[in-house]
């Protein structure tokens, strides 16, 4: 398995790191998981758009979701039509998205991606691919997800806070790439439904994770700080998702 970061900036994104999204691979399989801001752009500088084989969302809110849409005018109607791309996230990114572009379920977007809804305790294999689901601890529907080629795991916890049994998908995974929202040092209460860095190296060490990836972290955030608090909970090196590296898992 190999994973590459296209974005990895938290809320909203900076000029030399797009949004939320990645590029998960194995063996000849090829899913986009999430679509940030900038991430189509960056998805095809790793990638022909004709190779995607899938596309995951975790959940509705623009920062994760809003490049379907420049996906969406890529695949209908630039110079190599796409149709039926499988397309898994929560209904709410699909009522989000045809809303925006004035279509309903019969619309062309509907054409362009083969649209299944995913939530808690759900399995999907993609290619090469097993991806278990788990409900994040996220103010809308949001989907942690588990990612397996049989041999290897990745964990990915989308956007949440500590609560709920997302965390069961951490398990033993080879890598846990984990939401940092909250950086090294947040004010009591901050937000509930986000991680601070200590809380991601608190989980990582819990549920024996191999390896941890801070990601998710805005610009206005000090990293340095969020990966120092991570690794003294985590009581090992942290990595940082960083735009454009790719990682064998």
């Amino acid at each position: 398995m190999r994973l590459t970061v296209l974005g990895s900036s938290g809320t909203y994104p900076a000029p030399s790191n797009p949004a939320s999204g990645y590029l998960v691979e194995a063996g000849s399989t090829r899913v986009w998981c999430e679509a940030g801001p900038g991430t189509f752009a960056a998805l095809t500088r790793f990638l022909d758009w004709d190779l995607v084989d899938a596309v995951v969302v975790s959940h509705r809110h623009p920062d994760h979701c809003m490049d379907l849409v420049s996906a969406y005018h890529a695949f209908a109607y630039g110079p190599y039509p796409r149709r039926g791309i499988p397309l898994y996230a929560p209904d709410q990114v699909f009522a989000a998205l045809l809303s925006l572009l004035g279509q309903d379920t019969g619309g062309r977007f509907a054409r362009v991606f083969d649209l299944h809804t995913v939530s808690d305790g759900d399995e999907v294999t993609l290619g090469e691919l097993e991806v278990s689901f788990a409900e994040a601890d996220h103010p809308v529907p949001t989907v942690a997800s588990r990612w397996s080629d049989g041999r290897r795991v990745l964990a990915y916890s989308a956007d949440t806070g500590p609560k709920r049994d997302w965390r069961r998908l951490v398990r033993d995974a080879h890598l846990f790439l984990c939401e940092a929202s909250l950086g090294a040092d947040p004010p009591p209460g901050a937000a509930p439904h986000h991680l601070d860095a200590g809380e991601a190296g608190r989980i990582a060490r819990e549920q024996g994770a191999r390896r941890l990836m801070l990601t998710h972290i805005p610009p206005h955030i000090d990293v340095r700080l969020a990966v120092s608090a991570a690794e003294r909970t985590f009581d090992r090196p942290v990595a940082l998702a960083v735009p454009g590296a790719a990682h064998r898992i």
